[in-house]
């Protein structure tokens, strides 16, 4: 369990960085994901030769297929996301972020009746305290019974399905990879498409924004190599529950760094978390 908490960590620090990257002026969309995948794809290349691994099974048909499937859920995912958080605060887009967790445990139910059962367990041990932990995300952002659309709060939970179905078909071949090797290829493969598609000029990062990017890209690494480790040994829904703990560290660090501030739900909601994600690890 230890390895997703570090996740979790790595998700709100993550989301802290990407967010004071894309909020300045000189920084658009598409520069900004394809540096992003650049930085993610040079900081684990000192890694590859020590822990590449493909399995001949990645090599058939249908698995590659499910890969670029899974290359095109991320696009998707990460450009509405990415058009979000340009345009509007963390703590009000949180709201719609904290949704891709239960979109995961969802589709990982529906995936475990109707696709791959023994790939995603329905244990109502692990199901149940991550749904509470969830619906106490939603109860901490709601304000006067309801949550206040705009076009970049729902941008942002186009961008949370899209994330939640990626990670939840990424199951089905993720056997057959390392973490490392597996987000290796996917994260070349959306480097080299928004490559050719956006052509972005990258003489608009100085060294200072190179360098924020970069870290960035580092700490998405650790992120998602610790999501992908834990999938293939705690499985979905367990591994989903622990980075659950990932908004209560943005709530930290987001009121540490951002000068965001905190309300009383948001610290309840924290508690509740807290409680189910221990629940869940020692219950």
């Amino acid at each position: 369990m230890y390895i997703p908490i570090l996740g979790a960590l790595a998700l709100a620090g993550g989301t802290v960085f990407e967010r004071f990257v894309l909020k300045k002026k000189k920084i658009g969309i598409r520069l900004y994901q394809t540096a992003c995948f650049l930085a993610i794809v040079l900081a684990m290349l000192p890694f590859i030769y020590f822990f590449w691994r493909v399995d001949s099974g990645a090599l058939t048909l249908g698995n590659i297929l499910i890969l670029g499937l899974v290359i095109l859920l991320s696009l998707i995912a990460n450009a509405f996301v990415f058009y979000s958080m340009k345009w509007e605060k963390i703590s009000n887009l949180e709201p719609a972020r904290i949704m891709e967790p239960i979109f995961t445990i969802l589709l990982a139910i529906i995936f475990s009746y109707f696709i791959a059962g023994g790939l995603y367990s329905r244990n109502s041990h692990i199901v149940i305290p991550a749904f509470i932990a969830a619906f106490a995300l939603i109860f901490s952002h709601m304000r006067k019974h309801h949550v206040h659309f705009n076009k970049y709060f729902l941008a942002a939970i186009v961008g949370s399905f899209f994330f939640a179905a990626e990670l939840v078909v990424s199951q089905l071949i993720l056997s057959n990879y390392s973490p490392l090797s597996f987000y290796f290829i996917r994260s070349a493969s959306i480097f080299l498409v928004s490559l050719i598609v956006f052509r972005p000029n990258f003489g608009a990062l100085n060294k200072k924004i190179g360098l924020q990017i970069f870290i960035t890209g580092a700490i998405w690494v650790v992120y998602r190599l610790a999501v992908y480790y834990g999938y293939q040994h705690l499985g979905i829904i367990s591994t989903t529950l622990v980075i659950l703990l990932g908004p209560v560290f943005i709530y930290f660090f987001a009121w540490k760094f951002l000068k965001e501030k905190l309300n009383w739900k948001n610290i309840v909601a924290a508690i509740v978390i807290v409680g189910a994600v221990l629940y869940g690890i020692f219950g």
